[in-house]
């Protein structure tokens, strides 16, 4: 089954000029880019986005974190691609992440941990049209 995923590449990432470095891992992994901007969140942006976490005590952390530099947004597609996107993110600590992921190979620490994506099928289809109109986004 053909679903889609929302795919953040985070702040710390694109400072360190490794958005190549992760769209070529979704390549070679056979994930299929149906749309894709670089973006400044506001706070306000990321507090919305991450509204599902208000209560976590990590929220305002994480709020200024992805408010702080550009994010690079993506809509991967392909089958499976949730469930697939986020086995080669790895675990959120990138320490206990497994070798070979993105997490464990390029973040720095749990927060600073490169990328995001949509968790389920609901999730994405709240985070997707948070970042992009339908006609951004180029069918298969």
């Amino acid at each position: 089954m053909i679903e889609r995923t929302l795919a953040i590449i985070k702040p710390d990432a694109v400072e360190r000029h490794l958005i190549g470095e992760v769209i070529k891992r979704y390549e070679e992994t056979g994930f299929r880019i149906a749309a894709m901007k670089m973006v400044k969140l506001t706070p306000d942006d990321a507090k919305r986005f991450y509204a599902v976490h208000r209560e976590r005590p990590f929220f305002e952390s994480l709020v200024n974190f992805m408010a702080a530099g550009t994010i690079v947004a993506m809509v991967l597609e392909g089958e499976k691609v949730i469930q697939r996107h986020r086995d080669l993110m790895g675990a959120t600590d990138p320490k206990k992440a497994d070798p070979g992921t993105i997490r464990r190979d390029l973040a720095t620490d749990i927060e600073h941990n490169v990328v995001h994506g949509s968790d389920s099928p609901e999730t994405a289809r709240f985070e997707i049209p948070f970042f992009f109109s339908p006609r951004e986004i180029i069918g298969s």
